[in-house]
């Protein structure tokens, strides 16, 4: 059924809203109405913070975070164990592990995970930065936090495939994680358990290997 508008400007505000992930359209409507409700100076304000966040905001050079600066808090942070490399889908996944407090390492974000069928590869991704940094002598372990997919493991299967040949300690997070859960729906509790109970990635050839390309 055709939706009709008593404005087009309303029509317009809802269209847009409606674009962002997990808005429909009568909660776009909801949310235009409200916009309406607010004072002018509260609209101008929320307006100017999402032009601002998509025209300033930086990814971090070091392990491509979202940042303010072009090196992150964590990555400039001395008291951070550099040599321990947390490796994540996205910047989502970092504030997730960040707020259970367990985690004293720094991060790589791959943006990302393999995804043959959405035409994702290895080269769509972090990757070869990532490699770079194990190659420099100064990693002594890489942890993997990928989700608990097919996509997931393929990417943890492809990057040990990488490393294996190198004094680094390979290790992904403890199943505490259903299968098929996001590192950032999981519950702190559950998440920090299993930073602090990640054990040396085995991977499991005939599992893996069918969905990997070198």
């Amino acid at each position: 059924m055709l939706e009709t508008y008593p404005s087009k400007l309303i029509e317009d505000a809802v269209n847009e809203i409606a674009k962002l992930p997990g808005i429909g359209r009568r909660t776009a409507l909801r949310l235009a109405l409200h916009i309406l409700k607010c004072d002018i100076s509260e609209v101008e304000a929320l307006g100017n913070s999402i032009i601002n966040l998509r025209k300033e905001i930086k990814y971090c050079k070091v392990c491509y975070n979202i940042s303010d600066d072009d090196i992150c808090s964590i990555c400039s942070n001395t008291s951070r164990d550099h040599s321990i490399i947390c490796v994540v889908e996205d910047t989502k996944d970092v504030t997730a592990i960040e707020k259970t407090s367990q985690y004293k390492g720094v991060y790589h974000v791959l943006n990302g995970v393999i995804s043959p069928i959405e035409g994702i590869g290895p080269e769509d991704l972090n990757i070869q930065t990532l490699l770079n940094k194990a190659y420099s002598g100064n990693i002594k372990e890489i942890i993997m936090a990928l989700p608990a997919t097919i996509e997931g493991d393929t990417t943890i299967f492809y990057l040990y495939k990488k490393l294996k040949d190198y004094n680094i300690l390979i290790s992904t997070i403890a199943r505490g994680i259903a299968i098929g859960d996001t590192i950032e729906y999981t519950d702190e509790i559950t998440l920090g358990r299993s930073i602090i109970d990640r054990y040396p990635y085995e991977p499991n050839i005939k599992s893996n290997v069918k969905y990997c390309k070198d």
